[in-house]
């Protein structure tokens, strides 16, 4: 875990030399306007009884874009790892939710499913989350520690006692299968290490 970040030497970086939460909510807003943007054009483009896929959700308008933030571990064994096991469909609130393929430029180590307005993205390989801290509270699902980051419409998790932080942001009222799936996911691939302040 010693490979260089590949960010831009003058970006505003935090002392612990994490992205700023303001960089990483910025990053989050813009990829849900960007695709709400797309879905809209997709959507009015369409006739009204196509608007709707098999399992109730919003068609995919081809490829899902995605901002790309600091990710100086997305090319690491662990994240080639996670990212080969992570399945084609999840279920959140028992409704199936499909992988998505993402547009070009995409981001390395990064996998999404659903809806282009609403979508559950999965990063691996990031910078440690500037939030975490001794007094963070944690949340422990299926054997893997877990931080919050509560964003507009939005929640980051953050998996953050494996050798590389995956983050997994999801809208707000989806359930907590994605978070099981992801805890084991981390829990089969990647051995449990202390937590790094």
């Amino acid at each position: 875990m010693s490979a260089a970040p590949t960010t831009d030497p003058n970006a505003p970086m935090t002392d612990t030399g994490a992205p700023p939460r303001t960089l990483l909510i910025t990053a989050a807003v813009l990829a849900v306007a960007l695709a709400v943007a797309v879905g809209a054009i997709g959507l009015f483009g369409r006739d009204s009884g196509e608007s709707t896929a098999q399992h109730g959700q919003p068609d995919a308008t081809g490829p899902l874009p995605l901002v790309s933030i600091p990710a100086p571990e997305a090319g690491s064994d662990e994240c080639r790892t996670v990212l080969d096991a992570v399945p084609g469909t999840l279920t959140s609130s028992g409704q199936r939710l499909e992988r998505r393929e993402l547009a070009e430029p995409k981001p390395e180590a990064t996998a999404a499913w659903g809806p282009d307005d609403r979508p559950v993205v999965l990063r691996c390989g990031l910078e440690r989350p500037p939030e975490l801290s001794r007094t963070s509270a944690l949340r422990q699902i299926n054997g893997v520690q877990w931080l919050q980051v509560p964003g507009d419409g939005t929640s980051t998790w953050y998996v953050v006692d494996r050798p590389v932080y995956l983050a997994l942001t999801v809208p707000e009222g989806t359930g907590t299968g994605p978070l099981q799936l992801v805890s084991d996911l981390a829990d089969e691939h990647l051995k449990q290490v202390p937590l790094s302040f």
